[in-house]
């Protein structure tokens, strides 16, 4: 079977958009990325949404289908956190690999930023938790995700410095990207002295709320045509599931993303080594250092001396967030996710300008929704 190719990518401005809206997120990232394949419209036979806390439908793709006029063979929401993005990205593969779809658009956005109150986004999140066990007594992401820091720092050694490093290096790679929502630089001070959110993490360790959409056309590899950039294959994906609430995790230590990243490197035929790029999930500092040493990139207790070594920088052991990630490029609900691929796609095919990691052949996109909770990762090359 011949893996399936990503053949379009796009994404909206993103941070400050007033005015913006769901729909208009999501049609201006998905006319993008049609056009951006080659494609007309009217070549789109599948497409899948994700969700919105702005425009809460209960059928969001329907909604979007009818507002861009598309009839899709195909046509479903999909509400998995911040893993959706990369979890539709392996649904539109099956598509179209089983030959029921030739392309499918994934298309995310939201207006979180512009288009709720004041810390609007935050209080809707803070109702994720356990109803009877977690909700009632306060617990927030912040505080669920500073439980797992703080069992992090204890076992394995793991320093303040170590996680605002990540921090940091976010910063300096949205300095080299234009549209990134946050580009003034920070230093590890700067994240150190920042407000406490839920300790051991800082403001300045917590991602971004932004505006904006993204989305990709993912499409069969024999749909033939002239396709006006480099393909992408999707060599590989897997999922990795452990729980939903933190108080059911059967552990701090061992999540999901494990199992999701051995699955997809087995289907790609390639090991965390051979990784040039990669993409990750980094709702927190903490969120992106658990997941390099379960996904297999560094062993226990070594990421944290390698980030603050540098080795998460373009030229550094692995090139990772070459956009600035949700920490500074922005984070927009299943959006977030999706920049995430977008990125590694502009990285393979070698756009990604002054941001460029040299010679990049495959890349890592690594998606996580709730309190890693659930976990999708992909592997692509460049055709």
């Amino acid at each position: 079977m011949k893996k399936a190719i990503i053949t379009g990518a796009y994404d909206t401005d993103v941070g400050e958009l007033p005015g913006s809206s769901c729909m208009g997120l999501h049609a201006d990232a998905a006319l993008g990325a049609i056009a951006d394949a080659g494609l007309n419209k009217s070549d789109i036979d599948g497409v899948l949404c994700a969700y919105s806390f702005t425009e809460p439908h209960l059928m969001l793709s329907s909604v979007f289908c009818e507002y861009m006029g598309l009839q899709p063979k195909f046509n479903a929401a999909i509400v998995v956190g911040g893993a959706t993005a990369c979890i539709m990205v392996m649904q539109a593969a099956s598509l179209v690999e089983s030959g029921q779809c030739r392309n499918v658009l994934v298309v995310t956005g939201d207006n979180r930023l512009t288009g709720m109150a004041k810390g609007g986004a935050v209080a809707t999140l803070a109702k994720v938790g356990h109803g009877q066990f977690e909700h009632p007594y306060g617990m927030s992401v912040p505080a669920a995700y500073a439980l797992v820091a703080t069992h992090y720092m204890n076992e394995y050694g793991v320093t303040s410095e170590q996680l605002a490093s990540i921090s940091v290096t976010a910063r300096e790679h949205a300095m080299m990207n234009s549209k990134a929502h946050r580009q003034t630089p920070i230093t590890i001070e700067d994240v150190l002295n920042s407000r406490m959110i839920a300790s051991p993490l800082h403001v300045l360790d917590c991602c971004l709320i932004s505006d904006g959409g993204a989305a990709i056309v993912v499409s069969a590899a024999d749909s033939g045509g002239d396709r006006p950039k480099t393909s992408i294959e999707i060599m590989g994906t897997g999922q990795g599931h452990t729980h939903e609430h933190i108080m059911a995790a059967p552990s701090l230590s061992d999540f999901g993303c494990k199992q999701a990243a051995r699955t997809a490197f087995e289907r790609a035929g390639v090991t965390a080594k051979d990784i040039d790029v990669a993409e990750i999930y980094d709702s927190f500092t903490i969120t992106l250092l658990v997941e390099l040493e379960s996904i297999g990139f560094f062993e226990r207790g070594e990421a944290g001396p390698a980030c603050l070594d540098g080795a998460l920088k373009i030229g550094g052991r692995l090139p990772c967030n070459t956009h600035g990630g949700l920490m500074s490029y922005g984070h927009s609900g299943a959006a977030g996710g999706m920049f995430h691929v977008v990125e590694a796609v502009r990285q393979l095919r070698h756009e990604a300008e002054g941001r460029q990691v040299e010679d990049s052949q495959l890349a890592f996109v690594h998606g996580d929704g709730g309190i890693l909770s659930a976990h999708c990762s992909l592997v692509l090359g460049r055709v």
